[in-house]
C-alpha cells in the first residue's frame, strides 16, 4: 500500500478542513515547499494536492503555486480541485503533474470523464466524496442522492483505473477511516482504491492494508504529529509485502 501525504491549498496557504467545512480552514504550515520536502525525506513517493478554492469555484485558483511546489520535489504528484475541462487537465499534466483527480465532473459531466480517460488513460483519477453514503460535489457543498458505490461502478465501466474515496464525516477528524464503506467499495469494483479521510495513527494504516486498499492519503495527522509519516510508510510496505 502506498501512503500519499497531502497538501491542501486555500488562499495560497497550506490548510486543513474539518469535515469539509470551509469555515473551519486552519493554516497548518507556514511553508508548503518545506512540507513537501519533508514528505520526500520521510520516504514518500507520492504527494496528494488539492486546490480547495478551485474545488469550490470550479476553476484553477492556486494552480501556479501547486505546480511550483510539485516541481520543487522529486515526488510524483496528483492534483484535484476545480478540474472541469480538458484544458485544465492538459495544463497540469504538461507542467509536471503525474495525474489529475476529477471529482465534481464525475457527477455532473460523465461524458467529460469518458473523454479524459480516452485521452489520458490511467493519468485520470476519480475522487468520490460521500456524506452518509451519498456523493457530494462542488467542494462538498452540493449534495446528491447518488450512492458512492453506484458512481464507482459507473466510473469502472468508463475505464477509470483509480478511485479516491473520502468519507466527509471522517475527513479532518482524526477519528479513523470508514473501514466498512471502504471494504464495500473494494469488493464492488476492480479499480485501485485510495482511502482518504480520518487516518490518524499507525493502526489505521494497518487496518487499511488489511482491506487490500491500494493507497491511503493522510493530512491532518501528519501536521498534528499524531502520525509519523516515515513509520507509516515503513508499515505500509511491510504489511503489503506479507
Amino acid at each position: 500500500m502506498i501512503i500519499l501525504p497531502a497538501i491542501d491549498i486555500k488562499d495560497g496557504n497550506c490548510v486543513r478542513l474539518f469535515k469539509g467545512d470551509y469555515s473551519t480552514a486552519s493554516k497548518v504550515a507556514d511553508d508548503p515547499y518545506k512540507v513537501a520536502e519533508s514528505f520526500s525525506k520521510a520516504g514518500a513517493k507520492w504527494m496528494h494536492m488539492v486546490d480547495l478554492d478551485g474545488a469550490k469555484d470550479g476553476k484553477r485558483e492556486n494552480s501556479e503555486l501547486i505546480i511550483d511546489i510539485a516541481n520543487s520535489t522529486d515526488l510524483k504528484v496528483e492534483v484535484g480541485g476545480g478540474i472541469r475541462d480538458m484544458d485544465t487537465i492538459e495544463y497540469y499534466l504538461e507542467n509536471g503533474i503525474e495525474r489529475v483527480i476529477l471529482g465534481s465532473a464525475a457527477v455532473k459531466n460523465p461524458g467529460f470523464v469518458i473523454d479524459a480517460v480516452n485521452n489520458f488513460d490511467d493519468r485520470i483519477v476519480v475522487g468520490i466524496d460521500a456524506l452518509n453514503g451519498n456523493v457530494c460535489a462542488e467542494g462538498w457543498l452540493d449534495k446528491s442522492d447518488l450512492n458512492y458505490i453506484d458512481l464507482a461502478k459507473q466510473m469502472e465501466q468508463i475505464g477509470v483505473k483509480t478511485i479516491i474515496f473520502t468519507d466527509i464525516n471522517q475527513d479532518g477528524t482524526l477519528a479513523g477511516p470508514n473501514l466498512k464503506q471502504l471494504d464495500d467499495l473494494v469488493n464492488n469494483v476492480s479499480c485501485d482504491i485510495i482511502a482518504s479521510g480520518g487516518v490518524s495513527n499507525l493502526k489505521d494504516i494497518i487496518n487499511l492494508s488489511s482491506l487490500n486498499i491500494f493507497g491511503a492519503i493522510t493530512g491532518k495527522a501528519i501536521y498534528t504529529g499524531n502520525l509519523d509519516l516515515e513509520k507509516a510508510i515503513e508499515i505500509a510496505h511491510k504489511v503489503t509485502d506479507l
